[in-house]
């Protein structure tokens, strides 16, 4: 059964570029490693009024947007190897200096998912 990593980020907007830079980088290097498909979405249409905006739950500040992101692996047991895999990499650990990212590290939230349905 195929598994997804999620993730949710507050990004401001002025480093959205930067951010797409690094996440163009970081998804050749997870796609290298087997990940079967990697999304980075940025947010468009979040003023909903059903349920609770992403913006409020990610409690973005002015000039933030969320990004929502996920990887899609075989199974969870696939994610594991790819992730120890990609942990390991020196490319990764170069881009993951916590004072020279182009978001806030500490209000990322982030989850392994079972796939429910898959048309």
């Amino acid at each position: 059964m195929k598994y997804v990593a999620g993730f949710l980020l507050a990004v401001p907007k002025k480093n959205l570029g930067a951010y797409r830079r690094m996440a163009q980088k970081a998804g050749k290097i997870w796609r290298g490693y087997g990940a079967i498909d990697y999304k980075e979405c940025a947010g468009d249409d979040l003023k909903v009024k059903m349920g609770v905006p992403f913006p409020r739950q990610m409690k973005c500040k002015g000039g933030e947007t969320v990004v929502f992101s996920y990887i899609v692996y075989k199974s969870r047991a696939h994610r594991d190897a790819v992730n120890k895999k990609i942990m390991k990499d020196p490319r990764i650990k170069n881009m993951c200096d916590p004072k020279d990212m182009p978001f806030d590290v500490k209000r990322m939230c982030y989850g392994g998912f079972k796939v429910l349905v898959d048309t």
